[in-house]
């Protein structure tokens, strides 16, 4: 009799397992096959978009007359060529938003930039010159040297007017000196 017992203990412990591991064996069956689905984004990522990057520019607020930082969104490959003078021509495009204006006197035109010895050369128009007066030199200095400082080959910068040194640019502007000035 408890042989009889035991047996029919068994075959129910048994019984027990077989169903256990059935439902086991087939939850993650199921479950494997929802890891493997494949996921479709809903809109697909354009070769433009993998190459966009957000720069930081400065320009003046109009209201507290301070250097304000504005982020925005370009396409890289604009920056392959010569990084200096793309970042320089969206500083004279100015901002996008409201409250905030460009340094540079009008019709400035960035002509060409170079860098050596970690100093970026800028050459620009004579309209540069026009600039009303020591607060917007100065800012428009800094918003150049905040700008590029993004850049970690760029420690200074120095002002050509029509390829020629200025009295009034004569010197080379380093982002040190000036940094501590700006509210940014």
């Amino acid at each position: 009799m408890k042989n009889k017992k035991f047996l029919f203990l068994l075959i129910c412990v048994l019984a027990i397992i077989v169903v256990l591991l059935f439902y086991i064996v087939k939850n993650f069956n199921s479950t494997d096959k929802s890891i493997t689905q494949e996921i479709i984004p809903e809109e697909e990522i354009s070769e433009n978009q993998l190459r966009e990057t957000i720069v930081t520019l400065y320009f003046l607020d109009k209201e507290s007359n301070t250097l304000k930082s504005e982020g925005k969104l370009i396409d890289s490959a604009s920056l392959i060529q010569n990084p200096y003078k793309e970042l320089v021509n969206l500083l004279i495009q100015g901002p996008k938003s409201q409250n905030l204006a460009s340094v540079f006197p009008e019709n400035t035109q960035i002509l060409d930039a170079y860098i050596k010895n970690n100093c970026v050369t800028l050459d620009f128009s004579e309209e540069l010159l026009n600039f009303e007066n020591e607060d917007q030199k100065y800012n428009i200095v800094n918003s150049i040297l905040n700008t590029l400082a993004q850049l970690n080959e760029v420690n200074s910068i120095e002002f050509l007017i029509n390829t020629e040194k200025s009295d009034v640019f004569s010197d080379t502007f380093t982002h040190w000196q000036t940094l501590n000035n700006i509210v940014i």
